[in-house]
């Protein structure tokens, strides 16, 4: 796995290779260009620094970055807030301290309270590493697996072919959780267990390799997810992501139906179901 510095530059090179000129608002330097994206001199000028100064960062030879700098980058690659956190987080600027990962997670209580009021719907509370924290008997229901906690949704995703066959926009969403991966990793890169689920992932699945290397970020957010059950048909879920501040590790993952759908009304007959077949 990179190293902090290595993956602070890999960044700004993915970055800089998706932005051309033209989306700049620049003027593209003369001369032959191998790549359609930015060269270094014209980021080093659109954030204000030299090219070499911008070269040393690209290369992981520059030990700190003020925050000046990271702002400057941020601007200049015209970064959104997650990609700008996790520029920041790949900087670990001096001064900052790392919280180390979580030995053993618990889940938080109130994030479990309010799961428990929305037994109408699918729940799942996850924490690092994709660990499922809870779940209701709605989420078994809808995903065919028991996923108890301490289980990996990770796992179940990727590793899990239930997955694949349940999830009809499997690759959207798979890259979305890759992407995420790779934002947790920023946030905690001393996590070998994470960094061991990435390094396996990637050397097994030639997708997630392809989506790893592409450096997109993405926080736990809301996305669309397309569901074939067995018994209840084709489901639209939106899934929409519940973080508390003092817990920013957990994520309560809401599975939310559009009034009079098919999912909607499939629901109450999961619900009927679940609490005939458990003893």
């Amino acid at each position: 796995m990179e190293r902090d510095q290595s993956a602070f530059g890999a960044f700004l090179r993915a970055r800089r290779d998706r932005m051309t000129p033209a989306q700049a608002g620049i003027t593209a330097l003369p001369g032959p260009r191998r790549v359609p994206g930015l060269r270094r001199e014209e980021m080093a000028m659109l954030a204000s620094m030299s090219t070499d100064h911008y070269s040393r960062l690209e290369q992981g030879r520059q030990a700190a970055v003020s925050e000046s700098v990271l702002k400057a980058l941020t601007r200049a690659l015209r970064l959104d807030e997650t990609e700008a956190a996790h520029l920041r987080d790949l900087a670990a600027p001096s001064g900052r301290k790392r919280r180390p990962a979580m030995a053993a997670q618990r889940a938080d209580p109130g994030l479990l309270r309010v799961a428990t009021v929305l037994d109408h719907v699918p729940v799942l509370l996850l924490g690092q590493r994709g660990e499922v924290l809870a779940r209701n008997a709605l989420l078994q229901a809808v995903l065919g697996d028991p996923m108890p906690p301490g289980s990996s949704f990770t796992d179940y995703l990727f590793r899990e072919p239930l997955a694949r066959e349940r999830i009809v926009n499997w690759a959207d969403f798979a890259a979305s959780s890759v992407a995420a991966m790779r934002m947790e990793l920023g946030r905690h890169p001393d996590d070998q267990r994470l960094v061991a689920d990435v390094e396996w992932l990637r050397r097994t699945d030639p997708d997630v390799a392809r989506w790893w290397d592409d450096h997109t970020v993405r926080d736990y957010a809301s996305v669309r997810k397309q569901i074939t059950h067995p018994q209840a048909g084709l489901l639209d879920f939106n899934i929409e992501v519940i973080t508390a501040p003092h817990v920013p590790d957990q994520y309560l993952v809401i599975y939310t139906v559009e009034p009079d759908s098919a999912a909607a009304r499939a629901l109450p007959f999961l619900a009927s179901w679940v609490t005939a077949s458990t003893p």
